[in-house]
């Protein structure tokens, strides 16, 4: 009985061991890929061989060096007028990571402030937010974002003012739900007995339990708004040329797919990785952080 005892016990080790293996790469992988993404962003002008702007029409559409006509002058190719595909992808971290910096600054602190508000005062309160943050969660972000371009002009701040406008709305919703849960907490009715304020118990005692989360909603959000930003380039809505932006060099490219394949694939795989090492960290995060699943 104590051998079944000891081998079982010893099994059950070995699993907790390779799962916490398993989880620790899963941090590191796309926590590295994201770290690579910030470096790029920081140090652009000394990473990048040229400035993401400088036209050589001599070196125009010339392929990645490890295809035939290719050189090591421009490691990634050169696009339509002869600008270097590798430095406009390193400048084109720069502006995706400061749009998806300031978008979720923007969005995780109103959609938090609401969801804590609607969540535990409740009543009239929590009806009117929520049905105004259903109500925006109805409208497309795309296409609100393509009328804010149309009327104020593509642009960075434009950008950053398309997404934010509606991307709220998700974190009130999911704070909401972890403020209901929290306001009926013993520590919480305990601070009401002694007459604490309810704005010092949202601040106090209701804001630090939710912040496991809100970290889990913001790193899921770092893809979302980097693959927002890249769709509204594309579609001419977003940030306007010269400037390197990812999703400025996809649309460039895609009438030369066939013959310049080069100039919208880097950057499409640029967004590919972040929005992968997102989402991938925040499942991760998200695995840490509940009890629940740590049980599991």
């Amino acid at each position: 009985m104590d051998t079944v005892k000891l081998t079982t016990g010893g099994g059950v080790k070995r699993g907790a061991r390779r799962t916490s293996i398993f989880l620790k790469w899963t941090f590191f992988i796309p926590a590295a890929v994201l770290l690579l993404m910030v470096i790029m962003a920081i140090f652009a002008p000394v990473l990048a061989p040229y400035p993401y702007d400088q036209i050589a029409m001599t070196d125009r559409l010339m392929p990645p060096f490890f295809v035939e006509g290719g050189s090591t002058d421009h490691i990634l190719g050169t696009d339509l007028i002869g600008r270097d595909v590798l430095s406009r992808v390193i400048y084109g971290a720069r502006i995706s990571l400061s749009v998806a910096l300031l978008v979720i600054l923007i969005t995780a602190s109103i959609g938090t402030v609401l969801g804590i508000v609607a969540g535990y005062l409740g009543g009239r309160t929590d009806a009117f937010l929520m049905r105004f943050t259903d109500t925006s969660l109805s409208f497309p972000a795309i296409l609100i974002a393509l009328l804010l371009a149309a009327t104020l002009g593509p642009g960075y701040w434009t950008v950053v003012l398309a997404i934010s406008l509606l991307g709220w709305a998700p974190y009130a919703r999911i704070i909401r739900g972890e403020a209901l849960k929290l306001r009926e907490a013993d520590f919480v009715a305990q601070a009401r007995i002694i007459g604490t304020s309810p704005i010092r118990i949202m601040v106090r005692h209701i804001f630090p339990n939710i912040i496991n989360p809100l970290i889990i909603m913001v790193t899921l959000s770092v893809g979302m708004v980097i693959l927002t930003e890249a769709i509204l380039s594309y579609l001419g809505a977003g940030i306007p040329p010269p400037a390197a932006s990812w999703g400025n060099m996809v649309n460039d490219g895609r009438n030369l797919i066939d013959s310049a394949w080069w100039i919208s694939l880097w950057p499409g795989l640029a967004i590919g990785l972040v929005v992968l090492a997102g989402n991938f960290l925040g499942d991760w995060l998200r695995d840490e952080m509940d009890p629940r699943l740590r049980q599991i």
